[in-house]
């Protein structure tokens, strides 16, 4: 793009240099080649590629055994154009400012490509949560949320899960927001328990997605939708619970995997009993009847129709993807697909159905959580889920309209499309100075 600067070190002065597979030059890379299609003006490249603000706080803490620990805790608020922020709050001992930038900026991405009236958001605290007793976490989630009660808030910042089984994380940032309210802020959070406002078809929310989008998608290649072959990596909230539902649905899961194992088996594995055990040990056998273990190295390398990586940033490389045997990969993490890897698919004629359009089903739900606390509405589940498919229709068939106008891949299209949304909005509003 003629005129607008490339390099970090101009546009992104806090930004250290970036490693060639971080989550966050996965993320720019893309803004960067979106921006220039679009013929996007330098100053709106400016402003779109910075987030609005960025927050580092302490976040001290009296732990049982009376020792005082300090942990690290942030916030980042990326883009207001289309309206509040929202987004995850993460948990991690190796929380990084860098992956919580890129983080928040795939959320402003996601919000727009799905047609919601967010901006995006991340944040979190760098704490390992299996070495804190419950009360410790409560207290660190509770005096990280304290914190941060002048940047955050149903009209401002609304915080969601990182995983939608963290509803006790969630539940303990709205009663710290709520208590010094002085009045009940089930806006501020979503995700929570439905007992506290919270919605239902949440903890399904993200497989779901995938799995309307997967249709869609299997349809455009020609496959029959009701026998699919998928591989999933990951059998956590979102690779689990896809597994599942398809499953359920009549179509072979060959593969599953978790940091512990993975498991192959081309007729289809028994994911009720693969998943019962890892409900009730933690973890995938490294052994199961009719199925083979294999390599995790190798795993997303097996033959399959689908290959849905569901787990980690940056998965599918210009090392393995080569050797990549799949009709189409559907991204249910984040940034799962590299530069790199993408330039190698394409080549190759295996679409990637870009995560910013795929994994959005648990921030659909989030507005929607957020819609029913404002009105004082609580809808049935099949209303949520209805509503949910139609507006994941409706995005894929704009990201389709873009995708034969500029003559792109899915993920361009994907990213154009959001990025002229943000931006139309960011222009309509002007600077205020």
């Amino acid at each position: 793009m003629e005129g607008l600067p490339h390099d970090d070190s101009v546009s992104m002065p806090s930004v250290p240099k970036l490693d060639e597979n971080s989550p966050l030059r996965t993320m720019m890379a893309s803004f960067d080649e979106a921006a220039e299609l679009l013929g996007l003006g330098q100053q709106e490249y400016l402003v779109l590629r910075k987030p609005d603000r960025e927050i580092s706080i302490a976040v001290p803490v009296r732990l049982d055994d009376g020792s005082f620990r300090v942990f690290d805790g942030y916030r980042v608020q990326h883009n207001m154009g289309l309206g509040p922020f929202l987004g995850p709050v993460r948990l991690a001992a190796d929380l990084e400012l860098e992956e919580l930038r890129a983080l928040a900026a795939w959320m402003t991405w996601k919000c727009a490509v799905l047609g919601l009236p967010f901006g995006g958001a991340a944040g979190g605290i760098a704490v390992d949560r299996n070495q804190l007793s419950r009360g410790e976490l409560e207290r660190v989630v509770r005096r990280w949320t304290a914190s941060l009660l002048g940047d955050i808030g149903g009209d401002r910042d609304v915080l969601a899960p990182e995983f939608a089984n963290e509803q006790d994380i969630m539940a303990w940032a709205l009663d710290t927001v709520s208590m010094h309210e002085r009045s009940t802020a089930n806006p501020a959070v979503t995700g929570k328990p439905e007992a506290l406002g919270g919605s239902a078809g949440y903890s399904d929310a993200v497989a779901e997605g995938l799995r309307v989008i997967l249709r869609l998608a299997a349809a455009r290649q020609g496959y029959d939708p009701a026998n699919l072959s998928v591989l999933i990596q990951g059998a956590g909230t979102v690779g689990g619970n896809l597994a599942r539902i398809l499953h359920a649905e009549g179509h072979r899961v060959v593969g599953l995997s978790d940091v512990h194992a993975a498991l192959y088996a081309p007729d289809g594995l028994d994911v009720p009993e693969l998943l019962a055990h890892r409900a009730a040990s933690g973890h995938l056998p490294r052994s199961f009847a009719g199925a083979r273990a294999v390599d995790p190295a190798e795993f997303l390398e097996l033959p399959c129709q689908v290959l849905a990586p569901c787990a980690v940033a940056n998965a599918i490389t210009g090392r393995n993807a080569e050797r990549i045997q799949a009709g189409l990969v559907l991204e249910g993490a984040h940034g799962p697909t590299t530069p790199a890897a993408d330039t190698v698919l394409a080549r190759r004629g295996i679409p990637v159905i870009p995560d910013i359009l795929v994994n959005g089903g648990n921030v659909i739900v989030s507005y929607f959580e957020w819609v029913q606390n404002r009105t004082g509405f609580k809808w049935l589940e099949e209303v949520v889920d209805q509503r949910l498919r139609r507006m994941l229709r409706e995005a894929w068939e704009a990201v389709l309209e873009v995708e034969q106008t500029h003559g792109c891949s899915l993920r361009m299209a994907a990213n154009v499309l959001a990025l002229k949304r943000v931006a139309d909005a960011d222009r309509v509003r002007g600077i205020y100075a």
